[in-house]
């Protein structure tokens, strides 16, 4: 099949390329991200492969459908940027990619806590500066700590493990509890027990309404003096103006490792640095010692990647021979080229 790839990105074609030697697709890259505005370079496409900042709305699936689109192949596991009912309405077929190298993010997620903890920006710069002076360094042993985790997924799950090898104390919140996670030693308890009782919190849950801001004003009085906030998830869990000012009153938050913003969309995976940043809030937040933000890389690993390239062009072969994998499909669509689809639980 033809693939209109949208928002390519160099990090990620060359495992795209190499993934498809088992499939022959015909793969056309487009630099420009998927919108209303450029929805029309996809005319004659079946199918189509959005990137996670893509913007999905009606109109743009509308402009989609209009030209012969029948399958949108997300190259992510979210989809809060696509209109799934109007995905529904149009009869396009949705698949995604519901989870690629776990490991990777939770090992970003370790990789913010250990930098963080022994202030490993600050050392690195003093070193090139030929500063040698320990003062203000000063950190803590990991073991014995209680950490917090948020949603116990697969990402959930990764961590528990490694910080179960830390030797740290496991709290967890879900709707579902993972035996996994029990297995490892993990207490589930309830969000506001959870924060009060964690030396570090790491988010991994989905952004959902009810998720929207989960960490705002009000849960932030409740964590510990000194205590850590990671956020490796969706940058929408957490109100950053709410976490600034946690940061100033110094009587509970103390540090904070972000790899998603909230308003990170026309600023994260592009190349600002000849330009001056509009959002006042991000720049302060980039400003502030205690404060490690990386620009949504938790995935970008060659393990994860090349995962991703893999599910991708495996869901539009599965969609051209018309069997799915319901695990993957968010939206049932039409008719495959090669026979209907199922409709599949969504995850």
């Amino acid at each position: 099949m033809r693939i209109a790839f949208f928002s390519e990105h160099a990090f990620q074609t060359p495992f795209l390329i190499e993934a498809n030697r088992e499939h022959g697709h015909e793969l056309v890259f487009f630099k420009e991200q998927l919108s209303r505005r450029t929805a029309q370079l996809a005319a004659g496409f079946v199918a189509v492969c959005p990137f996670v900042t893509d913007k999905l709305d009606a109109e743009t699936l509308q402009i989609l459908a209009d030209g012969g689109t029948k399958l949108i192949a997300l190259r992510s596991a979210g989809f809060n940027n696509l209109d799934l009912a109007a995905a529904e309405r149009l009869g396009l077929c949705v698949m995604r990619v519901p989870a690629y190298a776990p490991t990777a993010i939770a090992e970003h997620a370790v990789a913010l806590m250990l930098a963080l903890n022994r202030r490993i920006n600050h050392a690195y710069n003093r070193v090139r500066e030929g500063n040698f002076s320990l003062d203000h360094l000063v950190g803590f042993n990991m073991e014995g700590r209680t950490v917090g985790i948020v949603g116990t997924g697969k990402i959930g799950e990764s961590l528990a493990r490694i910080m179960h090898g830390f030797g740290c104390h496991i709290l967890g919140y879900d709707i579902y509890q993972n035996p996994a996670c029990i297995a490892l030693g993990m207490k589930y308890v309830d969000l506001p027990t959870l924060l009060s009782e964690s030396d570090i919190v790491s988010l991994h849950c989905p952004l959902t309404p009810e998720t929207k801001h989960l960490i705002n004003e009000e849960s932030l009085k409740l964590m510990k003096p000194g205590s850590m906030l990671i956020n490796t998830a969706r940058g929408g869990l957490v109100n950053a103006e709410a976490v600034i000012e946690a940061l100033k009153r110094k009587d509970g938050l103390a540090y904070v490792g972000m790899d998603v913003y909230e308003r990170e969309e026309g600023l994260f995976f592009s190349d600002h640095s000849s330009s001056i940043i509009q959002d006042d809030v991000f720049e302060l937040l980039t400003t502030m010692r205690n404060v490690i933000v990386t620009g949504h890389q938790a995935f970008l690993t060659r393990e994860a990647l090349a995962e991703i390239a893999h599910t991708t062009l495996g869901n539009v072969a599965d969609y051209e021979r018309g069997t799915p994998n319901p695990k993957n499909v968010l939206s049932v669509g039409v008719k495959g080229p090669g026979g209907p689809l199922h409709q599949s639980p969504r995850e």
